[in-house]
């Protein structure tokens, strides 16, 4: 990737997180009251699509907001407008943009940007994972010492039962576990060494695209259930790590309740 090139989309991303206004907004609901939308998503979104379009001319889109799946391209980005949209909604900084360039599907370029912590991670593939600037690194804590992120499949919650014996599972081996209600935060975080331990049932594409190269490149591990790295084109099974070894782990205590995915995850 061209240099120029990358610091524009950091730029434009910047920019974008002028529309996710404190106060003045709309929020409605996406079928049901778990999952919104505001109308500063929206504004992200279409000034993200315009911008990043003319940067990359030909590139299609995948994107949370309005089904906009334009797919047939070489490049491809893949956004979700603000991550974390209920913490957004109630003033929670647990939210961020991200933005994900794919190559025929592999992450080339990630971009994590979550204005209210003053958190710009950055990684391109090859080349190291950033937080404003600065490289960043997993931490090397083993499984016993680590904090795990994880949630409870908040839109599909007749998977809550599983994800709740897999997650006590887990929690009875290492030493904590947190939720910040944004995918993406979490990824980058473990990225920087603050958590070694990942597990979430069902995320979208846009939750985990940028954030699992970060996190790539930061010298962690993220995989599905089958071990191999996440789908970018549909629902996914979320395991990562700070080492393999802690990923194998989480996988293993996974497949012991879970051998196999749902049809309809």
């Amino acid at each position: 990737m061209n240099r120029v090139l990358i610091d524009s989309i950091i730029s434009i991303v910047k920019e974008a997180s002028a529309l996710m206004k404190r106060e003045g907004f709309s929020v409605k609901e996406k079928g049901s009251i778990e999952n919104i939308v505001t109308s500063s998503d929206l504004a992200v979104q279409e000034f993200l699509t315009g911008r990043l379009a003319g940067l990359l001319p030909g590139s299609g889109f995948l994107c949370e907001e309005e089904d906009i799946q334009d797919l047939g391209h070489e490049y491809v980005w893949i956004i979700d407008p603000i991550d974390g949209t209920a913490n957004y909604a109630r003033g929670s900084e647990n939210c961020c943009i991200s933005v994900a360039l794919v190559r025929n599907w592999t992450p080339v370029l990630g971009v994590v940007y979550s204005p209210w912590r003053d958190e710009l991670y950055s990684a391109e593939a090859g080349k190291g994972a950033f937080c404003n600037g600065r490289p960043i690194h997993v931490s090397s804590r083993p499984f016993e010492r680590g904090f795990l992120f994880t949630a409870m499949s908040t839109y599909r919650k007749e998977f809550a039962k599983t994800c709740s014996d897999i997650i006590y599972d887990l929690y009875m081996e290492c030493n904590d576990f947190r939720r910040t209600g944004s995918a993406a935060v979490e990824l980058c975080l473990m990225a920087r060494g603050f958590a070694e331990l990942y597990f979430e049932m069902r995320l979208l594409p846009w939750d985990y695209a940028a954030a699992a190269l970060v996190l790539k490149e930061a010298g962690g591990f993220i995989c599905d259930l089958d071990g191999n790295f996440p789908t970018l084109k549909k629902p996914s099974l979320v395991i990562a790590a700070n080492s393999q070894t802690s990923m194998d782990r989480i996988l293993d205590t996974v497949r012991r309740h879970l051998p196999s995915l749902p049809e309809a995850i």
